[in-house]
């Protein structure tokens, strides 16, 4: 549609809103949804009309998408469980690699000398967080900040690393999904289930 044909402030507005809501519709899991019901739907809310479905036939239609997505997310859970665990297995078989007891892995790229954190500790890092097959999810580096922050403060795999690590030191952390963010991910940027690849170098221990 051409702008022209929102051309007062009530209709860009009302626009506005119409893109919110396709926004929301869109990003959510659930793609399958009829335009035209949706717009039938918005349209009788509006109104003050009654409902065209019953609740009866809304709640039973709610269950069952609600089912069938949690299925979905299950079923991806589970995949993504199976890739990281594939993964540290044969990322286990390098030479360079030590596996602790925890399951973590670690691969030493400079070894420091200076002093080691302990779970009390704040440390000052750079680090670079990307998915097992290598997409970047945060960096440090990228933003040109060092991150500070307390050892016993972060996920498990960095709380286990860093009271193991010299300042000066940078090691690549390859951490199991029960040392990461766990059976849940976290808001949205690390999904359920997900092993993570950390570049973690030790600048400094600030207390």
């Amino acid at each position: 549609m051409s702008e022209k044909q929102f051309e007062t402030i009530e209709q860009r507005v009302s626009y506005g809103v119409g893109r919110q809501l396709g926004d929301q519709l869109r990003n959510n899991p659930f793609k399958e949804f009829d335009v035209t019901a949706v717009q039938a739907g918005l349209a009788d809310a509006l109104a003050g009309a009654e409902s065209q479905v019953s609740d009866a036939d809304l709640n039973e239609a709610f269950s069952v998408v609600s089912k069938k997505l949690q299925e979905q997310e299950q079923a991806a859970a589970k995949e993504k469980s199976a890739e990281g665990e594939a993964y540290l297995a044969e990322n286990a078989k390098r030479e360079e690699i030590t596996v602790l007891e925890s399951g973590l892995q670690y691969e030493v790229i400079t070894q420091g000398d200076g002093e080691k954190p302990t779970a009390q500790s704040t440390v000052r890092t750079h680090y670079h967080g990307t998915f097992i097959n290598g997409d970047v999810f945060d960096s440090s580096y990228d933003r040109g900040q060092p991150a500070e922050f307390p050892v016993g403060g972060v996920i498990k795999g960095w709380t286990e690393a860093l009271q193991l690590m010299p300042v000066g030191s940078k090691w690549r952390l390859h951490i199991p999904y029960h040392l990461a963010y766990g059976e849940r991910g976290s808001h949205g940027a690390i999904p359920p289930y997900a092993a993570l690849v950390f570049d973690v170098e030790l600048l400094d221990i600030i207390s």
